[in-house]
């Protein structure tokens, strides 16, 4: 057993761990079980959910000794592993008043207990590598349902009409700028985007291979609240000609005519819902929970596109990966500061929408078992978006993570930039 690697394992499962229990702080009994869509499941639910992660991927497999917490919670707290077995339906996890919260807990504290144990015991360097993939696989997991946890208890506020703010941390925007939108020109050419095999990666980032681009431009910082309010003002929404067929067809069906969250008082002010409580509409800060329909609609009013996600990679190798992510502990976008023709505001903030499906890439191979299941498994229908947001853990993200939604979702921390052909 290397007792450095060991250390360092224990130190990061408790750490992440404890960031779950931290996030969930703020909630009274009452929240941890509202389910307001399909899309978003209730805090209770992700704080199972990734405690079953560890006792079914690694301790049922590898720990003899593991005595499972329930047996029923293999059918409750599974969330798509087909492999494993059947599962509680995702719609339908809002209706589990039981377990309570405090049984919950006390199955995070028995599978924690468990784990430390297991991680001290001596085994051979083969089966000691192939733990440490597994315990930093559901770490890394772990982080996704953290920023889910303050997805999805954003969107189960939102619908109460006294719009409860999750927490009562003030929000401090940047100066405004006046700075106009500017763009850095990239000469494209044969480019290799993918992860390279160093330090951690979910298998969707890899192989490295290569992609050619032709010349482009980037936008050196995100659309803009403002910027977006002017495409709603010069009726964008009510112009046919910007949307892709689906897009359209989304928001008339919908009703659609602004950002999730956006709302508009009798005087024509806006205000935007936030984790901090209903704040003004910040006209500086970068526009967020749009859709990728939405985004590429703003892109053709504005004479440009959304970038591949090749092209944002392939800028992105320049910029340091630092912003505003769930460390600052806003939970909100902070405005742009636009730096001529240099790119800010790449990492964090809001995660960016790409022109790019999501498919696999050349000489990829999905994980083995039921962790096969994990990504390969929803490269259908989706987009791709990058960056990180303002909700994603700071250690989290790299500029190959690959995201991915449905364009027509918009209740996840989503944004974009602007690109152009050149």
């Amino acid at each position: 057993m290397n007792t450095e690697t060991t250390t360092y394992l224990i130190e990061k499962f408790t750490r992440v761990r404890d960031k779950t229990i931290e996030l969930i702080d703020p909630l009274e009994p009452e929240d941890f079980v509202i389910q307001a869509s399909a899309d978003v499941s209730p805090a209770k639910w992700h704080i199972a959910h990734t405690t079953w992660f560890f006792e079914r991927m690694i301790l049922q497999e590898y720990d003899a000794a593991y005595q499972v917490f329930n047996p029923q919670f293999n059918y409750l707290f599974n969330s798509y592993y087909n492999s494993i077995g059947p599962y509680q339906p995702r719609h339908q996890r809002g209706v589990l008043s039981r377990p309570t919260v405090s049984e919950i807990i006390a199955y995070r504290s028995y599978v924690d207990a468990a784990i430390d144990t297991f991680l001290r015991q001596d085994r051979d360097a083969a089966s000691q590598k192939k733990i440490e993939g597994l315990i930093e696989m559901g770490v890394q997991h772990e982080q996704q349902h953290q920023e889910l946890i303050l997805m999805d208890m954003k969107f189960n506020l939102f619908v109460n009409p006294l719009l409860p703010a999750y927490q009562n941390k003030a929000v401090v925007p940047t100066a405004e700028t006046n700075v106009s939108p500017t763009y850095k020109t990239f000469d494209g050419g044969l480019i290799e985007i993918g992860h390279d095999g160093t330090g951690f990666a979910f298998d969707n980032e890899s192989p490295v291979h290569k992609v050619w681009l032709n010349p482009f431009e980037l936008a050196t910082a995100p659309v803009t609240n403002g910027e977006y309010l002017a495409f709603i003002e010069a009726g964008g929404y009510e112009t046919s000609e910007y949307w892709l067929s689906d897009g359209y067809q989304v928001i008339k069906q919908l009703g659609w005519k602004a950002p999730l969250y956006w709302m508009k008082d009798e005087s024509g002010d806006w205000s935007v819902f936030t984790l901090n409580g209903v704040e003004p509409l910040a006209l500086e800060e970068p526009v967020c929970h749009v859709s990728f329909y939405e985004a590429d609609a703003y892109s053709r009013w504005k004479g440009k596109r959304l970038p591949t996600e090749a092209e944002w990679e392939h800028a992105a190798k320049t910029v340091a990966r630092q912003g505003n992510m769930m460390g600052r502990g806003t939970y909100h976008p902070a405005s742009v500061v636009r730096a001529e023709h240099e790119l800010t505001g790449m990492f964090g903030d809001v995660w960016e929408w790409t022109a790019s499906a999501y498919s696999s890439y050349p000489g990829s191979r999905p994980l083995e078992g039921a962790l096969g299941e994990y990504n390969a498994k929803f490269m259908s229908n989706q987009m791709v978006l990058r960056g990180g947001a303002c909700v994603t853990p700071d250690d989290h993200i790299r500029e190959t993570y690959r995201n991915f939604f449905s364009p027509d979702k918009r209740w996840q921390f989503s944004g974009f930039r602007l690109a152009g052909d050149l």
